[in-house]
């Protein structure tokens, strides 16, 4: 990212001693953004070689690996792509034991700390912290040596509870056999999506450890909208989030009936978004005529509010399930206010961002991505 590449310097200064090998630089620029289309031609012109058994590609350390894997989905020129020249075989992530944990919490801006993407790029450390520790097979635990075995043992629950799904291996100074590396035949498009944690927990998996290190998971349901300014007053309430290291899921707002709300929190950073709009807000012809998501929609119904549902997801170091889940039910429309319907409900007071569509947008049962358009700004949790 920065206009000296050390690493190449080093390299080149010494530290490469095969003659024949070619170092490739990507300036000014990062291989899941800006540079996607370079790395991909440099990964097709080195396997086309067919002078090399594996490629290591290092990227920046504000890249974020899912991106990275797609590259090797993109078609060519002539209709082939990188996955009929080269195999994608791992998705290693390195985890500082030293510091992890703090950074987790700090939620620090990466524009803050002169590493973001440029102007626009709104994400913390925590955000990019977790996108590089959910999508990885291999989690390796470095600067093991300056901890204790304490937190050591309580860091690898904890990051077997963000992905149920990786291997994690420790590694003091550096030092692992590349067995563990390198030919490894890990690496799982399919499974790699479905590994964070939360999802695991949505389909009721049971967080490993739980009992010994005192991480715990458990979903929160519901079938009442929640009142805006209640659950507003409780997002940026001082210390509700102390124990909760992820949580995401969706939920519904009184005053926005159409719109499914996506939740979304690591550590310190949290935000809400729109993800689509409920399948109870259009009629049935439009919905998807896949048999399974026809299944699904039935699976979700209930009269009188179809699929609109609260179903929230956290992990968290000694979590009280009991204290949370009463803060919710608080949010939770009383017996009073719920008299009057969606009519009424309309004019409650909202004091979520109002920069939401004019009109449903496509509905989803499992929304998969948010839209562009925000419930609220993200933001750092008392």
């Amino acid at each position: 990212m920065a206009e000296v590449n050390v690493d190449a310097s080093l390299i080149k200064s010494g530290g490469f001693s095969n003659v024949d090998a070619k170092l490739v630089e990507f300036q000014n620029g990062c291989i899941c953004c800006t540079l996607r289309e370079d790395l991909l031609v440099e990964v097709e012109r080195i396997a086309r070689a067919g002078r090399f058994d594996h490629l290591v590609i290092e990227s920046t350390g504000i890249g974020e690996p899912m991106q990275v894997a797609e590259t090797f989905e993109f078609e060519l020129e002539d209709g082939t792509s990188l996955s009929d020249l080269a195999r994608l075989d791992s998705m290693v992530t390195v985890v500082d034991a030293q510091n992890f944990l703090r950074e987790w919490k700090a939620a620090d801006n990466l524009a803050d700390r002169g590493v973001g993407l440029g102007e626009d790029d709104a994400r913390t450390v925590t955000d990019l912290l977790l996108a590089q520790v959910e999508f990885a097979d291999l989690l390796v635990i470095s600067k093991v040596d300056l901890v204790t075995a304490a937190e050591l043992a309580e860091l690898e629950a904890i990051l077997a509870a963000l992905n149920r799904n990786a291997e994690i291996v420790h590694a003091e100074r550096g030092r692992l056999p590349l067995d563990l590396l390198l030919d490894t035949d890990r690496y799982d498009p399919d499974e790699a999506r479905r590994a964070p944690g939360w999802m695991a927990t949505l389909r009721g998996e049971e967080v490993s450890d739980s009992d010994t290190y005192g991480i715990s998971s458990f979903v929160y349901r519901a079938r009442r909208p929640f009142h805006p300014a209640s659950l507003w007053a409780l997002l940026n309430a001082p210390g509700t989030w102390d124990q909760v290291l992820r949580s995401k899921g969706f939920f519904w707002l009184a005053t926005r009936m159409a719109h499914v709300g996506l939740w979304s929190q690591a550590g310190g950073s949290a935000n809400c978004e729109v993800a689509g709009a409920w399948f109870a807000a259009s009629a049935p012809e439009h919905w998807p005529a896949d048999p399974e998501v026809r299944a699904e929609i039935d699976r979700l119904w209930q009269t009188p509010f179809g699929d609109r549902r609260q179903e929230l997801v956290f992990i968290g170091r000694h979590l009280d399930p009991a204290v949370l889940t009463r803060k919710l039910d608080a949010c939770l429309l009383n017996e009073q206010e719920m008299i009057g319907g969606p009519e009424r409900w309309s004019s409650f007071q909202d004091p979520f961002p109002r920069g939401l569509p004019n009109s449903p947008s496509r509905p989803t049962a499992s929304p998969k991505a948010p839209t562009t358009v925000e419930f609220g700004e993200r933001k750092g949790l008392g």
